[in-house]
């Protein structure tokens, strides 16, 4: 691997994601794993630097929001430490929930059985798989922001789960409380709702997985890093709130930054040939807007959804 001269933060200043950024990447990577014990990604019996990069790329071709880590990470941060501590956080939190699929998978299944077994409920054709009530409309599919289902799952009173067998027949008591849930939660999206979804509902109301275990992390420094439990332990943003913050934000952006929003971890050569002018112009369009995105989205705000929001937003404006 050839010298790494500019640090990863200077490189995204000025440009898209280059060796520095994913050096610190992969050396983050081990790092997290050193300290957390989390297994190799799906075609790796050990962990190493081909391991390492697979990580890497996952988290790099992740749908939505996630696709972008790097840049929302960048808008957060104020240097390089602040910045490999954003990486810290976003590789820990892939980690684990890469961690809770397999559990996450079976649940799903068990699930998808029960109310395939019972007519009150009526699964959709076609991909992902959704679930609906059978007295639902055709076609009617729920859009809505997950944690207002998990919202509706815990005010649902009167039902725990005291045994939770992972083979075998599942308890009555238990197929009880899962499908008291189901039911309430279906009912108050008056549509369809993601196998998927309904699991992490499920998963949140009743602790039915058990969180990967992981240990505090260190820099090569010897400092202590912040870690993601302080993010998770935080309140789940109020969507109103995170819509407001983005439309602050999306009625500060110009035409060309709107243009060049879902391109952020570009270099300023497609910026220009994007918004037909020159690079050293186009360069600095590039850096005045990710200097004022990382000001908005420090103001309190969860970074990441309202980065989402903005996102949504370029995409209707492009359909």
């Amino acid at each position: 691997m050839g010298l790494v001269t500019e640090s990863a933060y200077e490189e995204l200043q000025t440009g898209g994601l280059g060796p520095a950024t994913f050096e610190l990447l992969r050396r983050l990577v081990h790092q997290v794993r050193r300290g957390t014990g989390f297994p190799p990604p799906e075609g790796h019996t050990v962990w190493s630097d081909d391991a390492a990069y697979d990580v890497i790329s996952a988290m790099l071709s992740q749908e939505g929001a996630g696709q972008r880590f790097v840049t929302v990470c960048f808008t957060q941060a104020a240097d390089e430490a602040s910045l490999e501590r954003l990486f810290l956080a976003s590789i820990k939190n892939f980690l684990i929930d890469e961690a809770k699929k397999t559990p996450r998978g079976k649940l799903r299944r068990r699930i998808a059985r029960l109310m395939g077994e019972d007519t009150a409920y009526r699964k959709l054709t076609g991909s992902p798989p959704r679930w609906a009530l059978d007295g639902h409309a055709e076609g009617a599919v729920w859009q809505g922001d997950l944690a207002d289902l998990i919202v509706q799952a815990a005010h649902v009173k009167g039902v725990g789960i005291t045994r939770w067998n992972h083979s075998g027949p599942t308890p009555q008591q238990t197929v009880h409380a899962l499908k008291t849930i189901l039911l309430s939660v279906l009912r108050h999206a008056q549509g369809a709702v993601r196998e998927e979804d309904l699991a992490k509902v499920l998963e949140a109301r009743f602790e039915l997985l058990a969180p990967a275990r992981f240990t505090a992390l260190y820099a090569d420094e010897g400092t202590v890093a912040e870690t993601v439990e302080q993010h998770a332990a935080a309140a789940a943003p109020d969507p109103t709130g995170v819509e407001g913050v983005a439309e602050d934000i999306w009625q500060r952006l110009s035409p060309n930054d709107r243009l060049l929003l879902p391109c952020l971890d570009e270099d300023a050569h497609h910026a220009a040939q994007l918004l037909e002018i020159r690079q050293g112009h186009a360069a600095a369009v590039l850096s005045n807007l990710k200097t004022m995105l990382r000001n908005a989205l420090s103001a309190g705000s969860d970074p990441q959804a309202v980065m989402a929001a903005l996102l949504r937003r370029c995409a209707d404006e492009a359909s």
